[in-house]
């Protein structure tokens, strides 16, 4: 045994003895051209080239690395040794990935590549601007030298289609709100998600029909429109303006178009949005195929304040908010609400100006109770492109009602009660959520809920009734009063020229006694 531990102890010996005449012989700059040398050889003599899709990109999230990664999340039944499996909070679907460090062998066209997912720990760092995750992850792309060309010129861009067609027929839309005070989570995004299941769609929305059809055919238009906005110029984006009293579906409106189209929704909170380089920041972190909604445009923040100078419309695009001094902070009217310095520039710059070009269709869709209080600049064409005007129920969104929560058809009804609520409707003046807690209130019972409705329409004429008889009466007594009061001063004058003529007043005195 003595005698194994003393010739180990002089192989080592030896081996020490040697390395550190190669260290001195040959100094690191050497051995790492020797290195760097033979890894050439061995890429020369190599079948195989390499690609690396890292997900993160200086500061910016790298798309094709998402891209990729839902791809594969759907080819987990080619070959995988190892796949790890996602349900997410709120998620209706289990989604598949590749382990940390695993492969997964995809084909193309007859060209064989392979994926790999590598995961490494990211070194600690003193500083850092924003916060980085932990890991550092990527996909490494391996293909034979003879298929590069196919994959680099078509198999990405398969890649990048399949992922966004996966998207679009993915169930669970995503309904994104920006953080608070415009800060980033650890992969740089300032937008924060969850799965939008709102059931609403055109079919159940009560509007007229005739109207919802319209819109239906404008937004596939829009939808399939991708040559004609480059044909014409145009940014392939198009904006929405819902404006009615509450309670008229226009939340379930927006819905409606998202579940139509399949596009993600974007609800921006201005009051979380602190200046106009955040607003652009926040536009540029948007995806494309997406709606971007600003609720209560009219009373999110005060954008009433401003220079108008040059006037109101505006030219074409942000240009336009330029050149007639939109951007009042510049002008000494910035407007601060709570710490909130976004201009009526920023914003039209957001929905219109060069900014809004960032990424492609997009839909920019804003909602007002009092679309008076509006800023014109806000109202003219290009960035509102379409006005809606959700107004109160109508006898066929009635009829659509009916049948969501009641299950009634046209011919369910006896006709004199479908004439009788269709006369008195109008009059009425109720929203169809008026309508529907009405519905809702009595669905045991479909008979029940239908006369209570009918009742319930006929108190509002009368109350309204008794209100325009009230209304018309003060406006008589005012009248009345006005008239007392113009009289009131031609009896004073009468009565001084009386007591001026008993005492023999001249004209100098009567204007020094009246003054």
């Amino acid at each position: 045994m003595n005698e194994i531990w003393t010739t180990m102890a002089s192989m080592m010996g030896v081996w020490a003895f040697c390395q550190s005449i190669l260290l001195t012989v040959f100094p690191p700059e050497f051995r790492f051209a020797s290195l760097k040398f033979l890894h050439r050889v061995f890429h020369w003599f190599s079948a195989y080239c390499y690609y690396d899709i890292t997900e993160i990109d200086g500061v910016n999230t790298n798309e094709l690395y998402n891209a990729v990664q839902l791809y594969l999340s759907t080819s987990a039944s080619i070959s995988g040794t190892r796949l790890s499996l996602m349900r997410g909070l709120n998620s209706s679907s289990i989604t598949f990935g590749l382990s940390n460090n695993d492969r997964l062998v995809d084909s193309y066209n007859g060209a064989a590549v392979e994926w790999e997912h590598i995961v490494t720990q990211r070194q600690s760092q003193t500083f850092s601007w924003r916060p980085l995750p932990e890991e550092r992850r990527g996909f490494t792309l391996r293909v034979k030298k003879k298929d590069k060309q196919v994959i680099l010129d078509s198999y990405l861009d398969f890649v990048m289609e399949k992922a966004n067609e996966i998207r679009r027929k993915n169930q669970d839309r995503l309904l994104y709100t920006n953080s608070r005070g415009g800060s980033l989570d650890s992969r740089g995004h300032p937008w924060e998600s969850v799965p939008f299941k709102h059931p609403s769609t055109f079919e159940t929305l009560a509007i007229d029909p005739v109207k919802k059809a319209e819109i239906m055919d404008d937004l596939v238009d829009f939808a399939n429109g991708e040559s004609f906005y480059k044909r014409t110029g145009r940014a392939w984006k198009r904006g929405y303006l819902l404006y009615g009293p509450p309670g008229t579906g226009k939340s379930s409106m927006i819905a409606a178009m998202a579940n139509f189209l399949g596009y993600d929704i974007y609800d921006l909170e201005l009051t979380e949005v602190n200046t106009n380089s955040e607003l652009r920041k926040l536009l540029m972190k948007t995806t494309s195929k997406s709606i971007i909604v600003i609720e209560d445009i009219d009373c999110s923040i005060n954008l009433t304040n401003r220079n108008t100078t040059g006037g109101g419309g505006g030219g074409g695009g942000g240009g336009g908010g330029r050149r007639n001094n939109y951007d009042t902070a510049s002008h000494g009217h910035g407007i601060d609400d709570g710490g909130n310095s976004i201009t009526l520039s920023g914003l039209l710059n957001f929905t219109d100006g060069l900014w809004s070009c960032c990424g492609s269709e997009k839909i920019f869709l804003f909602t007002t109770n009092h679309i008076e209080k509006l800023d014109p600049a806000l109202l003219r064409s290009g960035r509102m492109d379409m006005h809606i005007h959700m107004s109160y129920c109508s006898f066929p969104a009635m009829k659509i009602l009916l049948k969501n929560y009641l299950g009634f058809q046209e011919n369910d009804l006896q006709k004199e009660l479908l004439e009788e609520l269709e006369g008195e409707i109008d009059d009425a003046e109720m929203t169809p959520a008026d309508i529907s807690e009405v519905l809702i209130k009595n669905r045991r019972d479909k008979n029940r809920a239908v006369e209570e409705l009918l009742v319930e329409f006929k108190n509002r004429v009368v109350i309204k009734r008794r209100k325009s008889k009230e209304s018309n009466g003060d406006e008589i007594e005012d009248e009345e009063q006005e008239k007392r009061a113009l009289d009131t001063p031609t009896d004073a004058s009468d009565q001084l020229q009386e007591t001026c003529n008993k005492n023999g007043c001249d004209d100098n005195d009567d204007h020094d006694k009246f003054d």
